[in-house]
């Protein structure tokens, strides 16, 4: 079953991670998982706290050299009836502050109460999404 383009949506803001794909300058995929808040046509990835290697992170170095991102959210379970995945196609900017930067954190800080303690205060990726896919097994699993 394909989802429309508004279902796609709503039911891509309940999943609690999602998996970032940018691609570097030589054509090399990346994919990360990520926090995310979604709201209209944004996806809104903090750069946050946890440990990292650095912060100089390939995700932000790939957006930089290609905007184009795909983001995914999807269940697997034994009963392939349950099966499905939600895509969003756009392209990212990193932000470091403004309105758009402090709207987002806002909406980050709503969504995960860990950060309600220790805001996101780095880098924030938002992702224009220019394109939502969603394709089910079965019945609608919402």
């Amino acid at each position: 079953m394909r989802w429309s383009r508004e279902r796609s949506r709503e039911l891509f803001a309940r999943s609690s991670v999602a998996r970032l794909a940018t691609v570097d300058g030589e054509g090399q995929p990346h994919l990360v998982p990520v926090v995310f808040a979604a709201y209209g046509d944004t996806i809104a990835i903090p750069v946050d706290h946890k440990p990292k290697t650095t912060y100089r992170l390939r995700r932000l170095s790939n957006i930089e050299g290609n905007p184009r991102v795909s983001l995914l959210v999807d269940e697997y379970d034994g009963d392939w009836d349950h099966l499905w995945w939600i895509r969003a196609d756009g392209e990212a900017l990193v932000q470091h502050s403004g309105p758009a930067w402090e709207r987002a954190r806002d909406r980050l800080v709503e969504r995960y109460p860990r950060y309600r303690d220790e805001p996101p205060s780095e880098a924030i990726i938002l992702v224009d999404v220019h394109r939502w896919s969603g394709w089910s097994a079965g019945e609608d699993p919402f």
